[in-house]
């Protein structure tokens, strides 16, 4: 490896994490920084990027009306810690907003309800066409919850959860294993995030659209947390289950060429908050992009 992908390992090990990274220009100039890029790894949340093209080309062909509106009931959707499923009563919004809730606060009602309405026959589509060799999706949110509670023996989600997040006794579970859940490489990731900013994704309506959403992310605690500047836009998408913290990004700096940097991570640890690991998602993304700028 080249002395900046050293650097970025220790980063990774200084965490207590594994780490695969890939950054690259999106117009294809100048030198990658790749650390395990190629190799598969668990998606988590990471996945509705590619129900957010997916929704992008069914606003595009008329499948759906962007502003079309939808009747939700929280009581009957996907849990998660943020979104729709924490609200008390029904909720009425459109299916473009749908999407920007999937995205923005990693909304796992909308990313199941909108991948119910799509579809999987056109995100298979996308995995072909833009050639994700490493890019698996086996079912939404919905499906991998059921499977943590199916591995664990748990009665509810929560315990499940509480289960998986002790450091005292050992859990095993699918959805840590790349070989079989919803999985992705870092390469594969930079290939999509190119075609969106590329305007090969979908329409430039569209993508105008997407490359918004995605600059709305509320988190900023992974990559935004190394390039904290108001004139540096970070659209991304964060993913997070148990031990696996992620974060891919378009970084946008003043005049410059668009760099995509995708980072994944495994902890050694199981706790349910590893800042130390987030921190070095930032870190190692600002140490790629540096590189390339």
């Amino acid at each position: 490896m080249s002395p900046i992908e050293d650097r970025i390992v220790a980063v990774f090990h200084d965490a207590g994490c594994r780490g695969w990274l890939r950054a690259q220009r999106i117009d294809g100039d100048g030198p990658v920084v790749d650390v395990n890029g190629h190799e598969p790894v668990v998606a988590a949340s990471v996945y509705k990027l590619v129900v957010l093209v997916a929704a992008a080309r069914a606003f595009d062909s008329g499948h759906l009306d962007p502003h079309t509106q939808v009747r939700v009931v929280p009581a009957d959707c996907t849990p998660g810690p943020t979104g729709i499923s924490t609200f008390t009563d029904p909720v009425t919004l459109s299916w473009l907003d749908l999407v920007r809730s999937m995205i923005t606060v990693s909304d796992n009602a909308a990313a199941d309800i909108l991948l119910g309405a799509l579809g999987f026959g056109i995100v298979e589509q996308i995995i072909d066409e833009f050639e994700l060799s490493d890019t698996r999706i086996v079912g939404g949110t919905a499906a991998l919850q059921g499977q943590l509670v199916h591995d664990t023996g748990a009665l509810s989600l929560a315990e499940a959860v509480g289960l998986l997040a002790s450091n005292s006794v050992i859990h095993e579970t699918a959805a840590y294993d790349p070989a079989y859940t919803t999985a992705t490489s870092a390469a594969d990731i930079n290939a999509l995030l190119s075609a969106i900013w590329e305007g090969r994704a979908a329409s430039p309506r569209m993508t105008d659209n997407m490359k918004t959403i995605m600059s709305q992310q509320i988190w900023p605690h992974r990559i935004r947390s190394a390039l904290p500047y108001a004139d540096v836009t970070v659209a991304g998408k964060t993913g997070t289950i148990g031990p696996i913290r992620n974060e891919v990004a378009v970084v946008v700096f003043p005049g410059e060429a668009p760099i995509a940097v995708s980072v994944f991570t495994r902890a050694a640890r199981s706790d349910l908050h590893l800042p130390l690991v987030d921190q070095a998602i930032g870190r190692v993304a600002r140490i790629a992009v540096t590189a390339l700028r």
